[in-house]
Protein backbone atom coordinates (compact mmCIF):
# COMPACT_ATOMS: atom_id res chain seq x y z
CA UNK A 1 0.00 0.00 0.00
CA UNK A 2 1.29 3.26 -1.06
CA UNK A 3 1.53 6.33 1.33
CA UNK A 4 -0.69 8.61 -0.96
CA UNK A 5 -3.25 10.94 0.97
CA UNK A 6 -5.67 13.00 -0.90
CA UNK A 7 -7.40 15.64 1.00
CA UNK A 8 -10.45 17.18 -0.84
CA UNK A 9 -12.15 19.15 1.16
CA UNK A 10 -15.50 18.68 -1.09
CA UNK A 11 -15.41 15.10 -0.56
CA UNK A 12 -14.53 15.43 3.31
CA UNK A 13 -17.66 18.21 3.72
CA UNK A 14 -19.78 15.69 1.90
CA UNK A 15 -18.85 12.39 3.44
CA UNK A 16 -18.23 14.10 7.40
CA UNK A 17 -20.64 11.85 9.39
CA UNK A 18 -21.75 10.04 12.29
CA UNK A 19 -20.06 6.67 11.51
CA UNK A 20 -18.65 3.92 14.00
CA UNK A 21 -15.09 3.60 14.36
CA UNK A 22 -15.30 -0.40 13.91
CA UNK A 23 -12.14 -1.23 16.86
CA UNK A 24 -15.17 -4.17 16.73
CA UNK A 25 -17.54 -5.53 14.52
CA UNK A 26 -20.43 -5.72 15.33
CA UNK A 27 -20.03 -2.49 17.47
CA UNK A 28 -20.87 -1.92 20.88
CA UNK A 29 -24.55 -0.99 20.12
CA UNK A 30 -25.30 -4.21 19.42
CA UNK A 31 -24.04 -5.90 22.75
CA UNK A 32 -26.76 -6.78 24.90
CA UNK A 33 -27.43 -8.14 28.46
CA UNK A 34 -28.67 -11.68 27.26
CA UNK A 35 -24.77 -13.00 27.05
CA UNK A 36 -23.80 -13.55 30.82
CA UNK A 37 -20.89 -14.50 32.80
CA UNK A 38 -22.06 -18.47 31.13
CA UNK A 39 -21.21 -17.19 27.89
CA UNK A 40 -18.37 -15.68 28.56
CA UNK A 41 -16.87 -18.38 30.36
CA UNK A 42 -17.90 -20.85 28.00
CA UNK A 43 -16.37 -18.83 24.96
CA UNK A 44 -12.46 -19.07 26.88
CA UNK A 45 -12.95 -22.88 26.96
CA UNK A 46 -13.69 -22.58 23.69
CA UNK A 47 -10.65 -20.75 23.26
CA UNK A 48 -8.79 -23.11 25.14
CA UNK A 49 -9.52 -26.01 22.86
CA UNK A 50 -8.90 -24.84 19.56
CA UNK A 51 -6.35 -26.23 17.29
CA UNK A 52 -3.86 -23.54 18.48
CA UNK A 53 -4.94 -21.07 20.89
CA UNK A 54 -4.40 -17.62 20.05
CA UNK A 55 -2.12 -15.51 22.45
CA UNK A 56 -3.59 -13.75 25.23
CA UNK A 57 -3.90 -9.75 25.53
CA UNK A 58 -5.27 -7.96 27.90
CA UNK A 59 -6.27 -4.00 28.17
CA UNK A 60 -6.99 -2.93 31.95
CA UNK A 61 -9.09 0.04 33.36
CA UNK A 62 -8.05 2.65 35.56
CA UNK A 63 -10.97 4.97 35.90
CA UNK A 64 -9.36 7.73 38.01
CA UNK A 65 -8.01 11.33 37.45
CA UNK A 66 -6.72 14.00 39.81
CA UNK A 67 -8.75 16.60 37.97
CA UNK A 68 -11.98 16.74 35.40
CA UNK A 69 -10.73 17.61 31.48
CA UNK A 70 -13.77 18.76 30.21
CA UNK A 71 -13.50 17.55 26.50
CA UNK A 72 -13.36 13.65 28.11
CA UNK A 73 -16.13 11.35 27.16
CA UNK A 74 -13.86 8.21 28.90
CA UNK A 75 -15.63 6.30 32.09
CA UNK A 76 -13.36 8.24 34.80
CA UNK A 77 -13.92 8.43 38.64
CA UNK A 78 -12.19 12.49 39.47
CA UNK A 79 -11.32 11.81 43.11
CA UNK A 80 -8.01 13.04 45.34
CA UNK A 81 -8.94 10.47 47.87
CA UNK A 82 -6.23 7.49 47.06
CA UNK A 83 -7.72 4.53 49.29
CA UNK A 84 -10.35 4.04 46.17
CA UNK A 85 -7.54 3.62 44.20
CA UNK A 86 -6.17 0.93 46.58
CA UNK A 87 -9.54 -0.70 47.34
CA UNK A 88 -10.24 -0.91 43.19
CA UNK A 89 -6.69 -2.24 42.60
CA UNK A 90 -7.57 -4.72 45.55
CA UNK A 91 -10.82 -6.03 43.36
CA UNK A 92 -8.93 -5.38 40.27
CA UNK A 93 -6.40 -8.17 41.34
CA UNK A 94 -8.96 -10.30 42.53
CA UNK A 95 -10.69 -10.04 38.87
CA UNK A 96 -7.51 -11.57 37.37
CA UNK A 97 -7.16 -14.43 39.82
CA UNK A 98 -10.77 -15.40 38.56
CA UNK A 99 -10.06 -14.48 35.05
CA UNK A 100 -6.47 -16.11 35.15
CA UNK A 101 -8.08 -19.18 35.74
CA UNK A 102 -10.31 -19.53 32.22
CA UNK A 103 -7.17 -19.73 30.65
CA UNK A 104 -4.79 -22.87 29.85
CA UNK A 105 -1.91 -21.98 31.72
CA UNK A 106 0.35 -23.05 28.08
CA UNK A 107 -0.47 -20.10 26.43
CA UNK A 108 1.16 -16.61 26.84
CA UNK A 109 -0.32 -12.82 27.37
CA UNK A 110 1.97 -10.81 24.19
CA UNK A 111 -0.11 -7.83 24.26
CA UNK A 112 -1.14 -5.52 27.15
CA UNK A 113 -2.34 -2.09 27.60
CA UNK A 114 -3.16 0.09 30.81
CA UNK A 115 -5.95 2.92 29.61
CA UNK A 116 -8.31 5.36 31.48
CA UNK A 117 -8.60 7.46 33.46
CA UNK A 118 -5.46 7.57 34.26
CA UNK A 119 -3.29 4.72 34.48
CA UNK A 120 -0.35 6.42 36.27
CA UNK A 121 -2.93 7.41 38.45
CA UNK A 122 -1.84 4.55 40.49
CA UNK A 123 1.64 4.74 42.56
CA UNK A 124 4.89 3.35 40.71
CA UNK A 125 4.46 0.08 43.67
CA UNK A 126 0.74 -0.17 43.25
CA UNK A 127 2.00 -0.82 39.49
CA UNK A 128 4.50 -3.18 40.34
CA UNK A 129 1.57 -5.08 42.41
CA UNK A 130 -0.99 -4.97 39.68
CA UNK A 131 2.13 -6.27 36.76
CA UNK A 132 2.95 -9.04 39.14
CA UNK A 133 -0.70 -10.43 39.47
CA UNK A 134 -1.02 -10.28 35.56
CA UNK A 135 2.04 -11.69 34.59
CA UNK A 136 0.82 -14.43 37.71
CA UNK A 137 -2.28 -15.27 35.91
CA UNK A 138 -1.89 -14.78 32.86
CA UNK A 139 2.16 -15.93 31.91
CA UNK A 140 3.64 -12.82 30.03
CA UNK A 141 5.91 -13.82 27.20
CA UNK A 142 9.75 -13.42 26.55
CA UNK A 143 10.40 -9.44 26.76
CA UNK A 144 11.10 -9.38 22.95
CA UNK A 145 7.67 -11.28 21.63
CA UNK A 146 5.40 -8.52 24.36
CA UNK A 147 2.89 -5.24 23.02
CA UNK A 148 2.75 -3.50 26.54
CA UNK A 149 1.80 -0.12 26.68
CA UNK A 150 0.71 2.81 28.72
CA UNK A 151 -1.46 5.87 28.63
CA UNK A 152 0.84 8.68 30.34
CA UNK A 153 -0.80 12.05 31.57
CA UNK A 154 2.47 14.10 31.91
CA UNK A 155 0.77 15.75 35.03
CA UNK A 156 1.28 12.92 37.05
CA UNK A 157 4.49 11.19 36.24
CA UNK A 158 8.47 12.08 36.89
CA UNK A 159 11.42 11.37 34.85
CA UNK A 160 12.18 8.91 37.10
CA UNK A 161 9.14 7.17 37.48
CA UNK A 162 9.11 6.80 33.34
CA UNK A 163 12.26 4.66 34.41
CA UNK A 164 10.93 2.16 36.89
CA UNK A 165 8.01 1.69 34.06
CA UNK A 166 10.52 0.37 31.60
CA UNK A 167 11.60 -1.93 34.60
CA UNK A 168 7.73 -3.59 35.18
CA UNK A 169 7.67 -4.36 31.45
CA UNK A 170 6.53 -1.41 29.65
CA UNK A 171 7.63 -0.67 26.13
CA UNK A 172 5.36 1.72 24.37
CA UNK A 173 4.20 4.86 26.26
CA UNK A 174 1.56 6.96 25.20
CA UNK A 175 1.29 10.79 26.13
CA UNK A 176 -1.50 12.76 26.06
CA UNK A 177 -0.56 16.17 24.91
CA UNK A 178 -3.48 17.03 23.19
CA UNK A 179 -2.59 20.44 22.47
CA UNK A 180 0.69 23.21 23.73
CA UNK A 181 -1.45 26.36 23.53
CA UNK A 182 -1.50 27.71 26.84
CA UNK A 183 -5.07 29.51 26.02
CA UNK A 184 -6.69 25.85 24.42
CA UNK A 185 -5.20 24.03 27.79
CA UNK A 186 -7.18 26.97 30.33
CA UNK A 187 -10.18 26.40 28.13
CA UNK A 188 -10.40 22.59 28.87
CA UNK A 189 -8.68 22.50 31.98
CA UNK A 190 -5.86 20.29 30.81
CA UNK A 191 -2.81 22.73 32.13
CA UNK A 192 0.60 20.99 31.44
CA UNK A 193 3.84 22.61 30.63
CA UNK A 194 5.82 21.64 26.89
CA UNK A 195 8.94 21.60 29.56
CA UNK A 196 7.49 18.46 31.32
CA UNK A 197 6.79 16.57 28.38
CA UNK A 198 10.19 17.04 26.52
CA UNK A 199 11.24 15.51 29.87
CA UNK A 200 9.54 12.75 30.08
CA UNK A 201 9.86 11.83 26.25
CA UNK A 202 13.60 12.27 27.22
CA UNK A 203 13.55 9.89 29.78
CA UNK A 204 11.74 7.31 28.01
CA UNK A 205 14.45 7.66 24.72
CA UNK A 206 16.96 6.78 27.51
CA UNK A 207 15.15 4.04 29.05
CA UNK A 208 14.61 2.72 25.76
CA UNK A 209 11.07 2.57 25.12
CA UNK A 210 10.47 0.35 21.71
CA UNK A 211 7.99 3.33 20.22
CA UNK A 212 6.76 6.62 21.97
CA UNK A 213 3.21 8.07 20.96
CA UNK A 214 2.04 11.09 21.64
CA UNK A 215 -2.05 12.36 21.61
CA UNK A 216 -3.14 15.44 19.87
CA UNK A 217 -7.02 16.77 19.54
CA UNK A 218 -8.26 19.11 16.89
CA UNK A 219 -11.32 21.23 17.19
CA UNK A 220 -10.98 22.09 20.63
CA UNK A 221 -12.10 25.18 22.38
CA UNK A 222 -10.03 28.78 20.89
CA UNK A 223 -7.98 26.66 18.81
CA UNK A 224 -7.10 28.51 15.69
CA UNK A 225 -4.87 27.22 13.04
CA UNK A 226 -2.03 29.01 13.15
CA UNK A 227 -1.94 28.20 17.43
CA UNK A 228 -2.36 24.51 16.43
CA UNK A 229 0.59 24.90 13.71
CA UNK A 230 2.79 26.26 16.50
CA UNK A 231 1.96 22.41 18.42
CA UNK A 232 2.69 20.87 15.53
CA UNK A 233 5.69 22.51 15.07
CA UNK A 234 6.56 21.43 18.84
CA UNK A 235 5.32 17.68 18.25
CA UNK A 236 7.48 17.48 15.09
CA UNK A 237 10.66 18.44 16.25
CA UNK A 238 10.02 16.10 19.31
CA UNK A 239 9.62 13.12 16.83
CA UNK A 240 7.73 10.57 18.91
CA UNK A 241 7.02 8.14 16.41
CA UNK A 242 3.35 7.61 16.82
CA UNK A 243 1.09 10.56 16.27
CA UNK A 244 -2.39 10.01 16.88
CA UNK A 245 -4.73 12.97 16.04
CA UNK A 246 -7.86 12.61 17.34
CA UNK A 247 -11.09 14.56 15.78
CA UNK A 248 -12.74 16.31 19.29
CA UNK A 249 -16.22 15.23 19.32
CA UNK A 250 -18.22 18.09 21.25
CA UNK A 251 -21.24 16.19 22.74
CA UNK A 252 -22.58 17.96 25.59
CA UNK A 253 -26.11 17.08 25.69
CA UNK A 254 -24.66 13.16 26.25
CA UNK A 255 -21.42 14.30 28.29
CA UNK A 256 -21.82 16.54 31.39
CA UNK A 257 -18.30 17.78 31.67
CA UNK A 258 -18.83 19.17 27.99
CA UNK A 259 -21.47 21.58 29.48
CA UNK A 260 -18.28 23.27 31.03
CA UNK A 261 -17.05 24.48 27.76
CA UNK A 262 -18.22 28.05 26.77
CA UNK A 263 -20.06 27.88 23.22
CA UNK A 264 -18.94 30.95 22.18
CA UNK A 265 -14.80 29.50 23.10
CA UNK A 266 -15.85 26.56 20.12
CA UNK A 267 -14.39 26.80 16.45
CA UNK A 268 -16.52 27.29 13.15
CA UNK A 269 -17.24 23.91 11.94
CA UNK A 270 -14.97 24.78 9.24
CA UNK A 271 -12.40 24.98 11.43
CA UNK A 272 -11.82 21.51 12.12
CA UNK A 273 -11.25 20.93 8.50
CA UNK A 274 -8.59 23.23 8.34
CA UNK A 275 -7.22 22.27 10.90
CA UNK A 276 -7.30 18.30 9.44
CA UNK A 277 -5.41 19.55 6.19
CA UNK A 278 -2.97 21.31 8.51
CA UNK A 279 -2.32 17.99 10.36
CA UNK A 280 -1.90 16.07 7.21
CA UNK A 281 0.45 18.71 5.35
CA UNK A 282 2.33 18.80 8.08
CA UNK A 283 2.87 15.69 9.69
CA UNK A 284 3.54 13.90 5.68
CA UNK A 285 6.22 16.46 4.98
CA UNK A 286 7.55 16.01 8.47
CA UNK A 287 8.01 12.29 7.19
CA UNK A 288 5.19 10.59 8.63
CA UNK A 289 3.03 7.78 7.64
CA UNK A 290 -0.13 8.21 7.25
CA UNK A 291 -1.55 4.58 8.93
CA UNK A 292 -4.85 5.35 8.98
CA UNK A 293 -7.88 6.57 10.65
CA UNK A 294 -6.18 9.47 13.16
CA UNK A 295 -2.93 7.51 13.11
CA UNK A 296 0.33 8.57 11.44
CA UNK A 297 4.04 6.59 12.31
CA UNK A 298 7.81 7.56 11.44
CA UNK A 299 8.74 4.69 8.33
CA UNK A 300 10.78 2.94 10.31
CA UNK A 301 8.06 2.16 13.30
CA UNK A 302 6.51 -1.42 13.61
CA UNK A 303 2.60 0.14 12.71
CA UNK A 304 4.17 1.56 9.63
CA UNK A 305 6.36 -1.66 8.77
CA UNK A 306 3.11 -4.01 9.01
CA UNK A 307 0.94 -1.71 6.93
CA UNK A 308 3.55 -1.88 4.26
CA UNK A 309 3.88 -5.81 4.58
CA UNK A 310 0.00 -6.24 5.11
CA UNK A 311 0.24 -7.43 8.55
CA UNK A 312 -1.37 -4.77 10.14
CA UNK A 313 -4.59 -5.39 12.90
CA UNK A 314 -7.04 -3.75 14.32
CA UNK A 315 -8.86 -4.44 17.85
CA UNK A 316 -10.30 -2.21 20.63
CA UNK A 317 -7.13 -0.35 21.03
CA UNK A 318 -6.91 0.93 17.26
CA UNK A 319 -3.65 -0.27 15.02
CA UNK A 320 -1.94 -2.79 16.35
CA UNK A 321 1.06 -4.41 14.92
CA UNK A 322 0.68 -8.32 16.14
CA UNK A 323 -1.60 -11.52 15.77
CA UNK A 324 -4.95 -11.53 16.61
CA UNK A 325 -5.32 -12.36 20.39
CA UNK A 326 -7.48 -13.38 21.95
CA UNK A 327 -8.56 -10.04 24.71
CA UNK A 328 -9.55 -10.30 28.00
CA UNK A 329 -10.85 -6.99 29.57
CA UNK A 330 -10.50 -6.03 33.23
CA UNK A 331 -11.76 -3.53 35.43
CA UNK A 332 -15.38 -1.48 35.06
CA UNK A 333 -16.17 -1.12 31.50
CA UNK A 334 -13.32 -3.26 29.65
CA UNK A 335 -14.35 -4.68 26.45
CA UNK A 336 -12.97 -7.92 25.72
CA UNK A 337 -12.90 -9.92 22.62
CA UNK A 338 -12.37 -13.59 23.72
CA UNK A 339 -13.07 -16.16 20.76
CA UNK A 340 -16.59 -15.77 18.55
CA UNK A 341 -17.28 -13.33 21.46
CA UNK A 342 -17.22 -9.64 22.83
CA UNK A 343 -17.60 -9.10 26.58
CA UNK A 344 -17.85 -5.91 28.49
CA UNK A 345 -18.09 -5.18 32.16
CA UNK A 346 -20.09 -3.77 34.76
CA UNK A 347 -19.88 0.32 34.86
CA UNK A 348 -20.01 1.14 38.44
CA UNK A 349 -17.53 0.30 41.04
CA UNK A 350 -20.14 -0.56 43.58
CA UNK A 351 -21.31 -3.35 41.17
CA UNK A 352 -18.00 -4.51 39.97
CA UNK A 353 -16.83 -5.13 44.07
CA UNK A 354 -20.68 -6.81 44.38
CA UNK A 355 -19.99 -9.27 41.31
CA UNK A 356 -16.38 -10.15 42.79
CA UNK A 357 -17.72 -10.57 46.37
CA UNK A 358 -20.00 -13.32 45.42
CA UNK A 359 -17.51 -15.00 43.35
CA UNK A 360 -18.53 -14.07 39.65
CA UNK A 361 -17.20 -12.38 37.04
CA UNK A 362 -18.34 -8.24 36.55
CA UNK A 363 -19.86 -9.41 32.88
CA UNK A 364 -22.84 -7.07 32.36
CA UNK A 365 -23.31 -7.87 28.71
CA UNK A 366 -21.38 -9.22 25.53
CA UNK A 367 -22.32 -10.75 22.07
CA UNK A 368 -21.48 -14.10 20.21
CA UNK A 369 -20.61 -13.41 16.41
CA UNK A 370 -23.13 -15.27 13.65
CA UNK A 371 -21.41 -16.53 10.47
CA UNK A 372 -22.53 -13.59 8.94
CA UNK A 373 -20.94 -10.90 11.74
CA UNK A 374 -17.91 -12.82 11.16
CA UNK A 375 -18.06 -12.55 7.67
CA UNK A 376 -18.64 -8.48 7.38
CA UNK A 377 -15.97 -8.27 10.41
CA UNK A 378 -13.25 -10.02 7.88
CA UNK A 379 -14.28 -7.22 5.31
CA UNK A 380 -14.42 -4.22 7.12
CA UNK A 381 -11.24 -5.05 9.16
CA UNK A 382 -9.36 -6.07 5.53
CA UNK A 383 -10.96 -2.76 4.44
CA UNK A 384 -9.24 -0.54 7.20
CA UNK A 385 -6.42 -2.03 7.80
CA UNK A 386 -5.29 -2.76 4.10
CA UNK A 387 -7.27 -0.59 2.13
CA UNK A 388 -8.35 -3.36 0.00
CA UNK A 389 -10.71 -6.27 -0.38
CA UNK A 390 -9.34 -9.41 -2.42
CA UNK A 391 -12.86 -11.14 -3.02
CA UNK A 392 -10.83 -14.55 -3.54
CA UNK A 393 -9.47 -14.45 -0.43
CA UNK A 394 -12.77 -13.92 1.59
CA UNK A 395 -14.38 -16.47 -0.68
CA UNK A 396 -12.02 -18.81 0.11
CA UNK A 397 -12.24 -18.23 3.79
CA UNK A 398 -16.23 -17.92 4.15
CA UNK A 399 -17.52 -20.10 1.29
CA UNK A 400 -19.20 -17.40 -0.54
CA UNK A 401 -19.59 -15.59 -3.65
CA UNK A 402 -18.67 -11.78 -3.12
CA UNK A 403 -20.52 -9.98 -5.64
CA UNK A 404 -23.57 -11.99 -5.23
CA UNK A 405 -23.13 -12.09 -1.09
CA UNK A 406 -22.26 -7.85 -0.97
CA UNK A 407 -24.36 -6.70 -4.21
CA UNK A 408 -26.51 -4.68 -2.07
CA UNK A 409 -23.39 -2.77 -0.50
CA UNK A 410 -21.95 -2.82 -3.45
CA UNK A 411 -24.53 -0.68 -5.46
CA UNK A 412 -24.48 1.64 -2.22
CA UNK A 413 -20.73 2.43 -3.27
CA UNK A 414 -22.03 3.72 -6.91
CA UNK A 415 -21.56 7.31 -5.61
CA UNK A 416 -18.32 7.01 -3.67
CA UNK A 417 -17.02 5.08 -6.90
CA UNK A 418 -18.27 8.07 -9.12
CA UNK A 419 -16.33 10.17 -6.34
CA UNK A 420 -13.03 8.53 -6.51
CA UNK A 421 -12.95 6.96 -3.00
CA UNK A 422 -12.81 3.67 -4.16
CA UNK A 423 -12.56 1.66 -7.41
CA UNK A 424 -14.42 -1.83 -7.24
CA UNK A 425 -13.44 -3.93 -10.24
CA UNK A 426 -14.74 -7.60 -10.76
CA UNK A 427 -12.37 -9.47 -8.11
CA UNK A 428 -11.00 -6.35 -5.94
CA UNK A 429 -12.60 -3.38 -4.29
CA UNK A 430 -9.22 -1.08 -3.45
CA UNK A 431 -9.08 2.43 -1.68
CA UNK A 432 -8.13 5.35 -3.82
CA UNK A 433 -5.78 8.36 -2.47
CA UNK A 434 -8.89 10.41 -1.88
CA UNK A 435 -11.23 7.85 -0.34
CA UNK A 436 -8.25 6.70 3.12
CA UNK A 437 -9.79 9.19 4.93
CA UNK A 438 -13.07 8.15 4.45
CA UNK A 439 -12.44 4.90 5.46
CA UNK A 440 -15.20 4.44 7.91
CA UNK A 441 -17.96 5.57 5.21
CA UNK A 442 -16.57 2.76 2.78
CA UNK A 443 -16.98 0.48 6.20
CA UNK A 444 -20.27 0.90 6.87
CA UNK A 445 -21.63 0.09 4.09
CA UNK A 446 -20.75 -3.61 4.99
CA UNK A 447 -22.39 -2.80 8.69
CA UNK A 448 -25.71 -5.03 8.66
CA UNK A 449 -26.95 -2.82 11.66
CA UNK A 450 -26.74 0.67 10.90
CA UNK A 451 -29.93 3.09 11.56
CA UNK A 452 -30.86 5.95 11.41
CA UNK A 453 -30.36 6.59 14.94
CA UNK A 454 -26.07 7.79 14.02
CA UNK A 455 -25.98 10.50 16.30
CA UNK A 456 -24.15 7.76 19.14
CA UNK A 457 -21.36 7.86 16.95
CA UNK A 458 -18.41 10.45 16.33
CA UNK A 459 -18.18 11.99 12.77
CA UNK A 460 -16.59 10.03 10.62
CA UNK A 461 -13.55 12.89 9.40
Amino acid sequence: MQNELLFDRALVEKYDRPGPRYTSYPTAPQFHAVFAEDDYRAAAARSNSADTPKPLSAYVHIPFCESLCYYCACNKIITHNRERAAEYLAWLKHEIQLQGELFDDTRRMTQLHLGGGTPTYLSNDQLAELMEALDSAFHFAAPHEREFSLEVDPRTVTPEQIHELRAFGFNRLSFGVQDFDPDVQQAVNRVQSEEQVVGLMQAARDAEYDSISVDLIYGLPLQTVASFDATLDKIIALKPDRIATYSYAHLPSLFKSQRLIRDEDMPPPERKLELLELIIQRLMAAGYVYIGMDHFALPDDELALARENGTLQRNFQGYSTHADCDLIGLGITAIGKVGDTYGQNVKETAQYQHRLESGRLPVMRGYRLSDDDRLRRDVISTLMCHGEVDFAVIEAAHGITFSDYFAEALTSMDAMQADGLVKISERRLDVLPAGRLMMRNLAMAFDAYLTPREERYSRTV
